[in-house]
């Protein structure tokens, strides 16, 4: 009841080519340039004739944040950069929404509506959720039962799944499973605790599963929403190294001394392993040293390099620990923006 007016649906549209269908028996006619003179052919379409006209495309679910229409929702929801996007409140009222960003790396997306004083939810502590504690889903079931609500539970944690929407397929790691009903239209929606606090965004649902749905942790919605808010896009650092992580399987074929870490190394394609003019360049990174550690912590299957850098934030310094040669080495790099 508090926090339900906060959750908004929101409806794509586009201009779409539709067959006109309209044909009379003066159409022939109209077509001659003698006896058109004697018919009112204004109007007449061609046969096979085509024109445009808006069409929903698409639809889901987001929640406000920010009281001046601030919303995040999932990047597959407004993925269309052809479309029109159309915000609509619990109450009715309809608002043309501007996309600010759409997050590279994980599926969410902040967008903006002009309105004042809307009801915000409150942002929850995604980290503090356990397996079998009691959660409520909110969005726009199958697009068309607006603030639908279904009641389920945590049943897992740290999933990683491959999620597919139309023509984007992306890898979710570490994501939240649960059994609250996730129907197509709850896409963006958000996944609460009983405190009415954000825990998750619905994301995905596993086909011919029942009641298997995943969420996207809200802590990291919460960095997409302050580099929006300081930069108007949403930024990651990187550190430019193409790596595998290790494990006791790799240690074994290509006889490794460690049996955890990151491997440094050229994809399957034979491109570099380090990336020229990358901050791990600059920081004399090189083929085939091992990351054991960033800023002392552990890199393994459980902690990758990719969650270690991308938690944190452009121009922060992070102290590697690396194996090279028979040798442990520690090597400062100081972390820069990832470009489109």
């Amino acid at each position: 009841k508090k926090y339900s007016p906060a959750v908004v649906s929101i409806v794509a549209t586009k201009d779409l080519p539709v067959l006109e269908r309209t044909y009379t028996p003066f159409q022939d006619f109209c077509n001659d340039p003698f006896f058109s003179q004697f018919f009112d052919c204004g109007n007449q379409p061609k046969p096979g004739q085509r024109k445009t006209e808006k069409q929903q495309v698409g639809a889901g679910t987001g929640f406000v944040v920010r009281n001046d229409g601030l919303i995040v929702t999932n990047k597959h929801v407004v993925l269309d950069t052809d479309a029109s996007y159309t915000v609509i409140t619990n109450d009715g009222n309809r608002y043309p929404a501007e996309v600010l960003a759409r997050d590279p790396f994980q599926d969410l997306a902040i967008i903006k509506i002009k309105a004042q004083d809307q009801t915000v939810v409150v942002l929850g502590d995604s980290d503090s959720v356990e397996v079998g504690q009691t959660v409520v889903a909110i969005g726009n079931a199958l697009g068309q039962f607006s603030n639908s609500v279904s009641k389920g539970i945590i049943s897992g944690l740290s999933r990683s799944i491959t999620a597919s929407s139309g023509t984007l397929s992306e890898r979710l790691e570490k994501v939240i499973q649960t059994d609250a009903a996730i129907n197509p239209g709850n896409s963006g929606g958000p996944l609460m605790n009983l405190k009415g606090e954000v825990v998750g965004i619905n994301s995905a649902v596993a086909s011919g599963a029942q009641n298997v749905g995943f969420a996207i942790p809200v802590n990291r919605a919460k960095k997409a929403i302050r580099d929006v808010e300081l930069y108007n896009k949403i930024v990651y650092p990187y550190l430019g190294v193409r790596y595998v992580l290790i494990n006791e399987e790799l240690k074994k074929i290509n006889n490794l001394p460690v049996d955890y870490g990151a491997l440094i190394a050229k994809n399957d394609s034979g491109e570099p392993a380090v990336l020229a003019g990358s901050p791990a360049d600059k920081a004399g990174l090189k083929d085939g040293d091992i990351i054991l550690a960033v800023n002392g912590k552990k890199v393994d299957e459980n902690y990758t390099l990719a969650e270690a850098i991308q938690s944190r934030n452009v121009g922060d310094k992070v102290t590697l620990k690396v194996h090279r040669g028979g040798t442990d080495l520690n090597i400062e790099v100081t972390l820069e923006e990832k470009s489109s």
